[in-house]
């Protein structure tokens, strides 16, 4: 992908600060009918964390082009970055582009080099070059392409919306393209206590916890094993010191209340 400052959002491709936010959008009549099961919000959300990138929201719209416009405007005012994810296909129904373009208030073109990379993956394929293949090759104006290595037709970054494919490998390898000119943030740190009890046994002392740190965020995530309730208590922070001391006191908080093994000194 070449580097743009839109998607850098001003900084130098690849730089560290703070926080940065992102959300993504889903687009598809086929994910809210339930025919077809979305992979591709979790995938993104395990490589966000892991880049540094903080996923705030997720929205699942269909196949309405003023529905799609008005969610893709909230979310790219509200957040750093916007995943779109479907709708970019050869199909009547693949209005993504549309959108997009009509929510930036540009036209949408008909983009030189996405035309010459389907036209050629389409000769080695030895089929031909279709008008629903060359649809694919409509970018709104001032778009960049991302790379699609799996079948050629590309995704698109405008702005700060980063747009891409519904199939999951497809969205992967996009992801992968787009990946070395996000901007990222101190990655989010965490640490995991495990305890033999239901949750609701932890419920109080985990609530007086996070009431005395407020900014190291906790959850709890009940699971049986073997039959028996158990539940995993989650603390993050940017901080890793901060983060091992709150962890620290809380798991030393819960032994002493009888409720898990003490650590060992």
């Amino acid at each position: 992908m070449t580097t743009s400052e839109t998607v850098a959002s001003g900084e130098r491709p690849g730089a560290q600060t703070a926080v940065v936010t992102a959300a993504v959008l889903v687009i598809g009549d086929e994910i809210l009918s339930g025919r077809t099961k979305d992979r591709n919000i979790g995938t993104i959300a395990e490589h966000l964390t892991s880049i540094g990138i903080d996923l705030r929201e997720a929205r699942i719209v269909g196949d309405r082009q003023e529905e799609i416009v008005e969610a893709l405007n909230a979310l790219r005012a509200r957040y750093d970055y916007v995943l779109t994810t479907g709708g970019i296909g050869p199909t009547h129904d693949d209005i993504t582009a549309d959108a997009i373009a009509a929510a930036f208030g540009v036209p949408l073109l008909m983009h030189q080099e996405a035309l010459d990379l389907i036209a050629a993956h389409a000769a080695r394929r030895g089929v031909p070059m279709t008008e629903p293949r060359r649809r694919m090759a409509r970018i709104p104006q001032g778009g960049m392409l991302v790379r699609n290595a799996v079948s050629a037709a590309p995704g698109f970054v405008i702005g700060n919306v980063i747009v891409m494919a519904g199939v999951p490998n497809i969205m992967e390898a996009m992801l992968t393209d787009v990946t070395p000119q996000l901007r990222r943030g101190r990655p989010m740190l965490a640490r995991n206590i495990d305890i033999d009890r239901p949750e609701g046994d932890i419920a109080e002392i985990l609530a007086a916890h996070q009431l005395r740190y407020p900014g190291v965020p906790m959850g709890s995530y009940p699971h049986f094993r073997d039959g028996r309730p158990q539940v995993q208590i989650v603390l993050r922070s940017r901080d890793e010191t901060h983060l091992d001391a709150v962890t620290r006191e809380l798991a030393d908080e819960i032994a002493r209340q009888g409720l898990m093994e003490p650590r060992p000194a």
